[in-house]
């Protein structure tokens, strides 16, 4: 048979370059120009059916304008507020109504009960977008001028402002903290400086299409990005096509190490790493789009936006870094040597880390497996005290924020649910008995339904189709969990009136809705992302008791994960609770996340295994992938910590969750308990395999390759 030519086995490589060095150009800069397309109304992500999203669909036609209220609070720097600065803080008042950013006529200026403090609602436009923050600057530093006073900005628009600035450095700071962690952990674990750039290159590629991809469909409304969503996006694609890109990597390392065949060693590699990438990809896809099962719409956002990005990772690993490798050869490794990993039978290779791990678990594997199972139930028995019901204002922000501060005060001088009222929309025949029932309801500190003017109180209830709006303030604060009790008891009070049809909303409704949901959504979804997860390693690794257990261990840890975080967030950071959206997504990252080590690592036990048996099977494949995954997981790890840098404490609890318990997996899991399972149970673990039917040991099967190794369909 004639050779195929010397230019047809570099025309593919070169083609796939160019193809992504113009991917690369062309959608680069979408990974700045995303943030165009992102929104961070809160509002927006909600419940669809929840009681208080109805609260926000009926209150579009109570409004003659969209606004955002600012609550300008003043403090008096000594003893209480005088008549004088009452006047210096409505004529300041009148003033900022006239500045830009201003859509409406503000409230009064209020005292509060002590005498210390005043207070007034300044409406501004929702369409500052960016420029909220220079507005909340502008009118802080006018409020300012009220002599004997401090002055605080609080309420949604400064909430607003201070995320616009949280998520100001998402473009630039994360991801250059992102790659850069990256790249220095690459660079000490190759020493070399061409792969670790090309496995970096293939990231930022992956980014750019997929920030292009996202970028498209957020503009044409198919799926909704908010900074949250954006980051982990980042960081999600960074670290996927890095994990894909170490695995391909070390086996074109292995089958260069037997043959100068560059092309041919990157088209081996690819081959024998397809299956393993594939199906670890799919896993983490699948179990991301299963958040659209979610009724919260910021999980439903990041479902399809996530299996974009990992969808792209996959696609640049299996791609363009073959490509890159079949080009660069040998001289991708340099200064270092390609050489095979350590054989297990080798007594020279037990001197090695993964040598030793694995001498430790053929030696004693029921202990190995019982101490790691032990270690994860004490971590896991620390997993139902960790809060989920939400994260307190002053707890959002990471360091602190002007708001913050602001509602603080706001909280210390007037009622709690000043600036966040509990909002009833009802029938405008029964507004009487609904005002009623809401200020007798324990916990209500005011009611009174909405007039002409836009503000509770002082004249006759607007009335728009039939209905009214009442304001409820609580006596609590608005995101205390006092505050969340009495929108319970305010719903069931209103609820009574006959004929009102009443619902209750506002941001203390929302963060009840958001609680509930997020734990329905737990129900449901967790066992639906098990299942595939199942369904896929059952498929991939031809076993049922093997992908039981490789799903058994991955949920063990997790549960240990989030014992250990409930330990960390409350003991030494301080946060009183998470998110109720935190451990659903923790879940999803953490189990289709872990399961990918563990197929890297039994998809190359079961091959060793149709060659040498399950015992030495077991410690091959750890041998050989030991050093490869335990890099994965450390660039993982680190890629998720790159959030850190967005001071809001959902992100950083993610992190932690996230890093942490890859870390874990990685370490233990993968390392120990799985390999001392697969040992101590022999081949029944393959079972209904034909493999579970074979000895501990097996010989060398004929017509394999130059180790006798089968080919890809054996077994």
């Amino acid at each position: 048979m004639k050779p195929t030519p010397r230019f047809l086995r570099w025309l593919v490589p070169a083609a796939l370059i160019a193809v992504w060095l113009a991917v690369g150009g062309a959608f680069g800069p979408y990974a700045g120009k995303i943030s165009e397309v992102s929104t961070n109304d809160q509002a927006s992500f909600l419940p669809e059916s929840a009681e208080s999203t109805k609260v926000i669909e009926a209150q579009e036609d109570f409004r003659t304008s969209e606004t955002v209220p600012a609550i300008i609070v003043w403090e008096a720097d000594e003893g209480g507020i005088d008549a004088g600065q009452r006047q210096q803080a409505e004529q300041t008042l009148a003033e900022l109504a006239q500045a830009p950013g201003v859509a409406g006529r503000p409230s009064p200026v209020q005292p509060s009960q002590d005498g210390e403090a005043l207070q007034a609602v300044l409406p501004l436009s929702s369409e500052l977008d960016e420029r909220m923050g220079d507005v909340v600057d502008a009118i802080l530093e006018t409020a300012g001028q009220v002599e004997g006073t401090e002055a605080y900005v609080a309420g949604p628009a400064a909430t607003q402002a201070d995320l616009s600035e949280a998520f100001a450095g998402i473009d630039g700071l994360l991801l250059g903290v992102a790659l850069s962690v990256v790249l220095l952990i690459l660079l000490l674990v190759y020493r070399s400086v061409l792969l670790p750039l090309a496995i970096i290159l293939g990231s930022v590629f992956a980014l750019a299409l997929a920030t292009a991809i996202v970028y498209f469909l957020a503009e044409r409304d198919v799926v909704r990005v908010d900074g949250q969503v954006q980051g982990i996006l980042f960081i999600l694609v960074i670290g996927a096509a890095t994990d894909y890109g170490l695995l391909l990597s070390a086996r074109f390392r292995e089958e260069l190490a037997h043959s100068g065949d560059r092309v041919g060693a990157a088209r081996t590699a690819l081959r024998r790493s397809l299956g393993a990438i594939v199906a670890s990809g799919s896993t983490v896809a699948l179990g991301l789009l299963a958040l659209l099962l979610s009724d919260l719409r910021n999980n439903r956002a990041l479902g399809p936006v996530g299996a974009i990005g990992i969808a792209c990772a996959m696609l640049s690993a299996l791609t363009f870094l073959p490509a890159v490798l079949s080009v660069l050869g040998r001289s991708a490794y340099w200064p270092a040597r390609p050489k095979p990993p350590a054989d297990p039978s080798d007594p020279s290779a037990a001197r090695g880390v993964w040598g030793r791990v694995a001498a430790l678990v053929d030696r004693s594997p029921r202990r190995v497996w019982a101490v790691s199972l032990a270690g994860l139930a004490l971590a896991a028995a620390f997993f139902p005290t960790l809060s989920s019901t939400g994260v307190p204002t002053k707890e959002i922000f990471v360091g602190g924020a002007q708001s913050v501060t602001a509602q603080e005060r706001l909280n210390e001088h007037f009622p709690g649910g000043s600036g966040n009222p509990a909002v009833i929309i009802a029938d405008a025949g029964r507004v009487r008995e609904v005002t009623a029932a809401a200020q007798d309801t324990e916990g209500v500190a005011s009611a009174a339904p909405v007039t002409s003017s836009g503000r509770p109180g002082g004249g006759e209830p607007l009335v728009v189709d039939g209905r009214v709006s009442v304001q409820a303030t609580l006596s609590a604060g608005a995101d205390s969990d006092e505050a969340l009790e009495t929108v319970e008891r305010l719903r069931e009070s209103v609820h009574a009136v006959d004929g009102a049809d009443a619902l209750v909303g506002g941001y203390t409704a929302q963060q009840l809705d958001s609680r509930d949901t997020a734990r329905e959504d737990r129900a449901l979804i967790i066992p639906v992302v098990l299942m595939i997860i199942l369904v896929i390693l059952i498929g991939l690794l031809r076993s049922v008791v093997m992908p039981v257990l490789l799903v058994a261990t991955v949920a063990l840890n997790f549960l240990a994960t989030l014992g250990i975080a409930a330990l960390v967030f409350e003991g030494l950071l301080g946060y009183s609770g998470t998110d109720p959206s935190i451990p659903l997504y923790g879940f999803v990252f953490l189990v289709a996340l872990g399961v990918d080590y563990n197929i890297f690592l039994m998809t190359r036990v079961r091959e060793e295994t149709l060659l040498h048996g399950n015992r030495m099977g077991v410690l091959k494949g750890l041998t050989a992938t030991g050093g490869v995954i335990t890099s994965a997981g450390v660039v993982l790890a680190a890629t998720f910590a790159a959030l850190v840098v967005i001071p809001l404490s959902f992100l950083v609890q993610i992190a932690f969750i996230v890093a942490f318990g890859v870390l874990m997996d990685t370490v233990l899991v993968r390392s120990l308990l799985v390999p001392a399972l697969a040992r101590d149970i022999g081949p029944a673990v393959w079972w209904p395999s034909a493999l579970s039917r074979r000895g501990e040991e097996a010989q060398t099967r004929p017509g394999g390759d130059r180790e006798g190794r089968p080919a890809p369909d054996a077994g």
